[in-house]
């Protein structure tokens, strides 16, 4: 199984057969929205589809359940994810209406649930390459194919806590440090993702050139508009990815904790386990 989140202006899922819809809890919470499941096209693939910011955009960047939403793909059997995000351009050269597949993350959020552990249990997870890049090669490709726009492969993107936009010294500030996208929403879901064991990718559809031109503003009319028409170009570019995915995972994402747990399992807390024991049993 397949799980796609959709970001800002993508709140339906793909075309699906044999749709139905999962209330879940988890011990993280209920995800944002209740998870879409069916069968994509004639591919045999099923898909599992979570609105990031809920089925109408109630979640704040810093309140979304993101613990909840990738503990519910685990439930159900999700091994990669494909992420879409609305983002703003830091560069001349990426131009809104552009889709770009980051390679790199740089964090600036502050008030977010970064891992599912604690509580009594230590876990240091590595995450110096935030994004599998199996699947982000798969997904590059296939938007380079199927989205009628242009693609870009690489980049970072920093991820600021929002949801107000940057200021202008702020846009600056990531441009001296040669960041290439700014958005609100791929911390800490890269991390939850790669703690889960599954694979993930994101494709960012830029919106907006952030602040950083003189005279520049940010507009919300502005994001939505073109976030309306980055989802066809995004959505074609998933489903093509969907199409050309290769059985095998090709990465060592399904194997990221061996070895992480710092904690002796005698002394965590039979309660914590209890929360995590989808994500640790195998290692314990």
């Amino acid at each position: 199984m397949l799980g796609f989140i959709g970001g800002s202006g993508i709140y339906e899922a793909l075309p699906l057969s044999d749709v139905r819809e999962h209330d879940i809890d988890t011990p993280f919470g209920s995800p944002s929205a209740p998870v879409t499941v069916g069968e994509f096209g004639d591919t045999g693939t099923e898909i599992a589809f979570i609105p990031r910011h809920g089925r109408h955009h109630q979640y704040s960047p810093t309140d979304l359940p993101y613990r909840a939403n990738i503990y519910a793909f685990k439930q159900l059997g999700v091994e990669r994810v494909i992420a879409s995000n609305a983002v703003g351009s830091l560069r001349e050269d990426l131009e809104p209406r552009t889709l770009v597949v980051p390679d790199q993350l740089f964090d600036r959020t502050r008030h977010r649930e970064y891992t599912f552990f604690g509580d009594g249990m230590v876990v240091h997870q590595g995450f110096a390459d935030p994004f599998c890049p199996h699947l982000s090669e798969v997904l590059s490709s296939a938007a380079s194919e199927a989205a009628d726009a242009p693609v870009v492969e690489g980049g970072t993107y920093v991820t600021i806590e929002g949801p107000q936009f940057s200021t202008r010294a702020e846009s600056e500030f990531f441009r001296d440090y040669g960041f290439d996208v700014i958005g609100m929403t791929a911390i800490p879901e890269a991390k939850l993702a790669r703690e889960a064991e599954l694979c993930y990718a994101t494709i960012a559809g830029i919106t907006d050139w952030d602040v950083w031109k003189q005279d520049e503003q940010v507009s919300l009319e502005e994001v939505l508009a073109n976030a309306e028409h980055n989802e066809v170009a995004i959505k074609n570019a998933v489903e093509a990815a969907i199409r050309d995915m290769p059985t095998d995972r090709g990465c060592d994402c399904e194997t990221a904790l061996q070895g992480t747990i710092n904690t002796p399992v005698e002394h965590i807390p039979s309660e914590t386990l209890a929360d995590v024991d989808l994500l640790v049993e195998e290692y314990l």
